[in-house]
């Protein structure tokens, strides 16, 4: 009897020890234009804790902070392509492929707050949506991460419409050039990266690049002396996107796990970014800087802009049947008449 105990037990830990050992991995190779020291990027180095620590470690993320191996634009195609498997920038980044990348990022002040934008991401069909786009491009869309609305920085006064005429700035690609430009500004295509250069050099004026506290991270109110707050014209979205055979290749449950760990991720770097962007105002403020809040009138110029744009942008089939989508939800949440 004790013979065949010890050879049950015996053969049980065989079959643990060969499940361990059959365990599957996945190792990702992930960029972020985001530095580690600002607030985005330690959100970034929690989702990769949250992702290893759900997986047992069988889901290893090597992060490259900053935009070290391609520029920020760049990341997409570089995952699409292998030389990463995932992009953690943005959509609008990609609005030069299609102009439907525009509607997968950032309405430029559709949306009022990051929770109704990710509502209609969980709740109103935006993910089936964006991978209609997505998967068109070999890559498989996982989830959004949404700082909320973005704050302005400027070296001049930016209190007013009026203000932005000749406001030489950074901007991102895509619909943001042209709102701006009808609205009198210069905007100019850059990198993270050479954004605190350019400010110092006075090649431009201004920024369009985050929110108070990733601005502070990035040194821009060192140079800047006037920003805006609440932000109201623009709240893009960061993407987790990845290689779509990369994607497919993965477990079951590696694919459930990245993307509860994205969600988890929404909604801990919004409300993390809602608490420290108002400490922030108040620290800027008392270092002098200058916080501007836009009257109704000057926000309805803006809105009417933006809107005007949205359907100019629109120029494919992809781009069209976004913007309906997020139109219709917005006019159902009561946001837009």
């Amino acid at each position: 009897m004790k013979i065949v105990k010890t050879a049950a037990v015996a053969a049980v830990a065989t079959a643990m020890a060969a499940g361990f050992a059959m365990a599957e991995t996945t190792k990702l190779r992930i960029q972020t234009h985001f530095s580690p020291e600002q607030l985005s990027g330690q959100m970034a180095a929690k989702f990769i804790e949250d992702v290893t620590e759900m997986s047992n470690g069988e889901i290893e993320i090597e992060m490259f902070y900053s935009s070290s191996v391609v520029k920020s634009v760049e990341t997409f195609d570089a995952a699409a392509t292998g030389i990463l498997d995932c992009d953690m920038t943005g959509g609008g980044y990609q609005t030069g492929k299609n102009p439907a990348f525009q509607f997968a990022g950032d309405l430029l002040g559709g949306y009022q707050n990051p929770y109704q934008q990710m509502a209609w991401l969980l709740h109103g069909g935006g993910r089936d949506a964006l991978n209609k786009l997505y998967n068109g491009y070999d890559m498989e869309f996982v989830g959004w991460w949404i700082p909320g609305p973005e704050s302005l920085s400027s070296t001049k006064p930016i209190a007013k419409v009026e203000d932005f005429k000749d406001w030489k700035f950074r901007s991102p690609p895509g619909l943001a050039t042209k709102v701006f430009a009808e609205l009198g500004a210069s905007p100019i295509v850059m990198d993270f990266n050479e954004i605190f250069t350019a400010l110092e050099t006075g090649i431009i004026d201004g920024a369009d690049a985050a929110n108070l506290t990733n601005n502070v991270g990035l040194g821009l109110y060192e140079i800047a002396g006037h920003t805006n707050y609440p932000g109201f014209h623009s709240m893009p979205a960061d993407h987790l996107a990845c290689r779509k055979d990369v994607w497919e290749a993965m477990p079951a449950h590696h694919r459930k796990i990245m993307e509860v760990a994205m969600d988890s991720l929404a909604l801990h770097n919004a409300t993390i970014n809602e608490v420290q962007n108002a400490q922030t105002a108040k620290d800027l403020r008392s270092k002098g800087i200058q916080l501007y809040e836009w009257t109704p009138e000057d926000l309805a110029a803006y809105r009417a802009a933006v809107q005007v744009g949205w359907t100019d942008f629109a120029t494919t089939p992809e781009a069209q049947a976004l913007l309906a989508s997020h139109i219709e939800f917005l006019r159902n949440l009561g946001a837009m008449e």
